[in-house]
This record gives C-alpha cells, structure tokens and sequence, in this order.
C-alpha cells in the first residue's frame, strides 16, 4: 500500500543536532550565524495581558444547555482569532501525563539512541528536521521528531521511539549467565515494556482524534455547512504529530524556535508538556505570547479550514521564540483531510459570492507546503484568486 504524501514528500536537508550544538556553547558569540535572525526582534511583542485567546469549554460544546452560547464563542475564536484555548475536552490526565513523561525521556537519551529513530532518505517522518530546503538557509533553533498516527496501516513503527527501555539493558555477560527460560521472560517482560510505551501514543492520539472529528462537526454546523459534507473530506481524519524540542540558547532573543508560518492542515491541536512558554501568535502587526492554561489545549485553525470556509476562518501566522535558560518542550498534533480529497471553498459557503481561493488536492497542497522554507502565509496569498 502506497504511503500517505506526508511520507514521500521529500527531505530536509541535514542540519546540525541543535540540542547537540546548544550543550556546547557557553559563549554566546559562538552561536553560528545561520542561527542568528535579525527578524526576531523586527515586529512589537505585546505585554502579558494585553490582549487573551478565546478560552472554549469543549464539555459545554456537549452541553444541550450551553452548547448553543458555546458554539457562537467557538465561531467568533475561529473567525477572529484563528485561536483558542481548550479546556474540558476529557483527554485523561494519565493519557497526558504519560505522553509528557515519555517525551522528556526521549530527549535525555544520547544523540545516537535518538538517531535510532532518524528520518530514512525522502522522508520527513522521524527525528530531525523538516523545510531546510538549501544549504545557506537560516536555521530554527529546535530539533523535532515527526510521526504519521493515523491512519493506523500508515504508521512506521520503526520510527516510533522505545524511549529508554531497549535490549540495551541486556549486556553480552548478563545474556550469557541467563538460562533460556530467564532469557526468554526478560524479552517478553521488555516487549510489554515496549508496547506500553508506543501505547502511551497511540492513546494519546485516539483522544485527540476524538476532540478534533468533534470541534469540526461544530464548525461546519456553525458555517452553515452540512456535516457530512466535512466529514467526507476529513474521513478517517488523517494525523501526524510533531514533537518539539528547543534547547535554551544564549542568544535566546536573536534566535527562534520555529519560523513564523501558518499550518498546512485542518485543526492542530498543541499540548505543552513542561512550563516554558514560547508560542507567539501575530495579531494586528504585532506578537502575542500565549500562555497555556493548566491541563488545555491550544488549538488553532490550518490552511485548509481557511479554504474551505472560503476565509470565514481564518489559519493565523505564529512562530516559537526559545529561553536563555530552560529547554522547551511541545506536541503538536495535525489532523487533516484525506490525501485525494479535493480541497476548495465550499459550495454552500461560496453561494452569491466568488471563491477566494484555488482548487487542488490535499496532496498536491502538501507537496507545495512541504517544499519550500516555513515563510509566514505566503503559500495561501499564492493560492487566491
């Protein structure tokens, strides 16, 4: 079976390790210039509580009492913020908390073992790094790890980390003291082990998939756009998760994280798993720094919602900034139509008013997305009509 576009989209180019290189510096006038980016600080950074994301309660969304006020607060989010916070959305705080734990287990573990799980050649699944597309480009201060988890016959396994539980444990002399029957129960204690920790991904991708097939079903509601209708589009709801690690850096304000850029699917949904704020979102010229509720959600509309809703949602710019100090650490998950689905404005939307935006497939979307520098909105201004 052919893989999902995601899969064979191409490569980035290899980069240095930036958790590697970070650990290395001390001063900071030995950051390599491809790092520095003089438009860090170019546009105004708003004050803490200046201005507050939309804040959704996604039990209430369920509510038959209060979903009707709800869901108006989710349309105006989407319309005017292409952002909010969600909360009450019943991810199990044990899914969570497992995912978290196990991500900072990954990140401890020596560069090698996490090579172990490196992108393979035309691919952009795996640890490393994506949109580095020639070798004098400016550079993100952030390594990543990038994992297709639905649908389900797409998933690489291979790819997917043991964290630190491997046959590592088991030394060349301890095997060889093992009888055949202890030998035999340490492999399969170790493989349940295993399970337990890819586990750990694949519950915490099914409960997102659950609040993402549901925030979508109340969008197309409150676009006036028959659910059928999108859930024809996003059957079986195509998802990909990217786990991001920004070291600290000493020239935390020259430096970013991840470029500002808008995302290349329908609904993401990010979890932040320790305490280091670093999501900023451009809002009327300026940068918004968000800053996570306990146990949210923060959710943002993709590209492709933004077409089919013909520009009544709207995907917004954002980008990381990174700490002089302390590591950040976020997931991010993507969820998306299928690859063959036709993406364009809604017929029902675009009654007595012209589309503004082009047709193509998700898969040709991807592969024009995937190919070039992460580069603000310029893909969806190249799209319009």
């Amino acid at each position: 079976m052919a893989k999902p576009s995601f899969q064979r989209l191409g490569t980035s180019i290899d980069v240095p390790n930036v958790q590697a290189l970070a650990a290395s510096i001390a001063n900071p006038a030995h950051v390599p210039p491809r790092y520095v980016r003089p438009e860090a600080k170019a546009d105004p950074v708003v004050s803490d509580g200046d201005s507050e994301l939309p804040v959704i309660d996604f039990s209430r969304l369920l509510h038959r009492r209060f979903c009707r006020e709800e869901s108006a607060k989710l349309h105006h989010a989407c319309a005017d913020w292409g952002f909010f916070q969600l909360i009450n959305h019943g991810v199990p705080d044990q899914a969570m908390e497992k995912m978290k734990a196990d991500i900072v287990e990954f990140f401890k573990l020596p560069l090698e073992e996490k090579k172990a799980s490196a992108q393979l050649p035309n691919s952009l699944e795996g640890y490393g790094q994506a949109f580095v597309v020639s070798d004098d480009q400016e550079l993100d201060w952030a390594d990543m790890l990038s994992l297709v988890t639905r649908p389900l016959q797409s998933r690489n396994i291979d790819l997917w980390p043991a964290q630190p539980l491997t046959f590592r444990f088991v030394s060349t002399t301890c095997a060889v003291s093992y009888s055949a029957v202890q030998l035999r129960t340490y492999v399969r204690r170790h493989l349940l082990l295993l399970h337990a920790v890819r586990d750990s991904l694949s519950c915490y991708a099914m409960e997102l998939k659950n609040v993402a097939g549901t925030l979508l079903e109340v969008m197309a509601k409150n676009l006036g756009v028959a659910s059928e209708e999108f859930s024809t589009i996003f059957q079986d709801l195509t998802q990909a998760v990217r786990i991001n690690y920004y070291p600290p850096c000493p020239r935390a304000d020259d430096v970013l994280g991840l470029s500002p850029h808008a995302d290349g699917t329908g609904l993401t949904l990010l979890l932040q798993v320790n305490d280091v704020e670093g999501l900023q979102i451009r809002k009327g010229g300026s940068w918004f720094p968000v800053k996570p509720l306990p146990g949210a959600l923060v959710a943002n509309i993709g590209d492709i919602i933004e077409i089919l809703s013909n520009g009544v949602y709207k995907s917004v710019e954002h980008r990381a900034i990174v700490n002089a100090m302390d590591e950040r650490l976020s997931i991010a998950t993507f969820h998306g139509p299928k690859e063959y689905s036709m993406v364009s404005p809604l017929a029902e939307i675009v009654k007595g008013c012209k589309p503004k935006y082009m047709s193509m497939s998700y898969g040709e979307f991807l592969k024009a997305y995937f190919s070039a520098r992460l580069e603000g909105k310029r893909l969806m201004e190249n799209l319009k009509l």
